[in-house]
């Protein structure tokens, strides 16, 4: 695991695709799980770890993940969040690139437990949450075009979901309508950066992860890159 970030209060790592933040019906062994496993050997705690999980990612995503490491932040995180005081930035690869080539999306999300599987709707309905985020196309590629998201609501599957009903499904997601999968099961969506005030030390922290070791995404990271300089000279 890679650790990008840590304090007395906070853990802050970048977790692979497939890697599963909290426990589920698999029964596979979650990242906090394993962490904790690592903090008591590290440290060589002789009671129980506390670690508590602020927010989740989707098995297939890969990027950034906060975990608190005493109650105290644990609490102040939770709160942070709902107040919208922490800033999520993901980077998605999409089949196709978004028109117009940057905007905001507002859609009404209704999810079905059982299939684990959500639809975004163009109006209000019966049991939906109201989903919002913002969208600019960074570059385009033969084939793929890179797109910076930034969350304004927390939904289960948002940027997935939201992005498929424009039609610019996420490259490698056949839940929500690409055509082929990614060889390693993962799909084309990363957790890139997140901002926020320490909830204990009151100090900014602003993360960035890597994007994935593969031609195409350092290709297209690279495009946007130098599309940025040209805008600046």
């Amino acid at each position: 695991m890679q650790i990008v970030y840590e304090d007395n209060h906070l853990i802050i790592v970048n977790k692979a695709p497939g890697e599963i933040v909290q426990g589920d019906k698999t029964g596979d062994q979650p990242l906090v799980e394993s962490l904790k496993q690592m903090i008591k050997e590290r440290d060589a705690k002789p009671g129980n770890v506390f670690l508590g999980v602020v927010h989740r990612l989707d098995r297939p995503v890969g990027g950034l993940v906060v975990f608190a490491k005493t109650s105290k932040a644990l609490s102040r995180m939770n709160e942070m969040f709902r107040n919208g005081e922490v800033h999520k930035t993901y980077w998605a690869l999409t089949r196709k690139a978004p028109q117009p080539a940057q905007g905001e999306l507002h859609h009404w999300i209704t999810t079905v437990e059982k299939t684990n599987k959500s639809t975004a709707h163009s109006h209000q309905t019966a049991g939906a949450k109201e989903a919002r985020l913002r969208y600019r196309t960074l570059a385009t590629g033969e084939r793929f075009t890179l797109v910076e998201v930034e969350l304004l609501t927390g939904r289960k599957h948002q940027i997935r979901v939201q992005l498929s009903a424009i039609g610019s499904t996420i490259r490698g997601d056949l839940k929500y309508g690409d055509k082929r999968s990614n060889p390693d099961g993962s799909i084309s969506l990363l957790a890139r950066r997140i901002s926020f005030t320490h909830p204990v030390s009151k100090k900014a922290i602003e993360l960035e992860a890597p994007v994935p070791d593969e031609r195409l995404w350092t290709e297209l990271e690279a495009a946007a890159m130098n599309s940025v300089n040209i805008r600046h000279d």
